[in-house]
């Protein structure tokens, strides 16, 4: 069944429809109109069934109407073009994407981040946190080194991150596409990406784009679902919370967003 939303029209949708009904929920008339009643009949099966309550029948909502199972959400990382990148990174020189990007697509792919909400979620991160489209280290500032300190001390001895005071600060600041910070995190994430602990032992890797991409990759898979939820309600801010922790760059990440939305189907 090809993904069927609110207008669409046909003989998918009197099918879709009827196999609603015959679950349970009602969408108002078998006519073949994707219309308001069969969008309420779907939200309502989604919700039931523990699937995203996006009111879009995609594979996932597809299989499990038909009692099968679902079907892998269709790939959009062929329309993620250099081009289309470069539009959603407006001051950002081509050649960093044309360099860094397949490595990120890549990373996406193998995690099953394909679909276009996740391919979207996870550019503007990247345009969120470092718009150059390159896995970077964290300078220094007011929040991370104090007044008459040595580099990021005032990292050293944050138990939050897993830091064990001097040189724990600055070995392990932010690093790649996500600021990955801490060596609580980089014992973490780098055992998720298949780097054992090799991360805590040479943190610089993080900065390496192909581990960059990946580290992405792994701060998104766990939070999928709810960075869909938030997207979902066009909730931006929400969404980039989940990564975040808080709202940084939020207008670069809704810009790059919106932009990407209209180009990435």
């Amino acid at each position: 069944m090809a993904t069927l939303r609110i207008r669409s029209k046909g003989p998918a949708v009197k099918r879709l429809q009827k196999l609603l009904k015959a679950r349970g929920f009602d969408p108002g008339g078998i006519d073949g109109v994707f219309g308001a009643g069969t969008e309420a009949a779907v939200l309502a099966f989604q919700r039931s069934e523990g699937l995203l309550a996006d009111g879009i029948v995609g594979p996932r909502t597809a299989g499990m109407l038909a009692r099968k199972k679902p079907g892998s959400l269709a790939s959009a990382l062929d329309q993620a073009t250099p081009a289309v990148v470069s539009a959603m990174f407006p001051h950002t020189p081509l050649g960093n994407i044309k360099r860094n990007l397949p490595y990120v697509l890549a990373a996406l792919k193998k995690s099953k981040l394909h679909d276009r909400m996740m391919i979207l979620m996870a550019l503007a991160t990247i345009r969120a946190e470092t718009e150059s489209f390159e896995p970077i280290a964290e300078g220094r500032s007011r929040f991370n080194t104090s007044p008459n300190g040595h580099p990021f001390d005032l990292y050293d001895n944050r138990r939050d991150l897993g830091n064990r005071g001097k040189p724990d600060g600055e070995r392990y600041r932010g690093r790649g596409y996500v600021q990955l910070t801490g060596r609580f995190n980089y014992g973490k994430y780098g055992k998720m990406i298949g780097l054992g602990n090799r991360l805590v032992r040479e943190p610089e890797l993080a900065s390496d784009p192909k581990v960059a991409g990946e580290l992405l990759a792994a701060f998104l898979e766990p939070q999928e679902r709810r960075i869909k939820e938030a997207l979902t309600k066009s909730d931006y801010a929400g969404a980039r919370r989940i990564v975040n922790g808080g709202t940084h760059g939020i207008d670069r990440f809704t810009d790059a967003f919106l932009i990407g939305a209209g180009l990435i189907t």
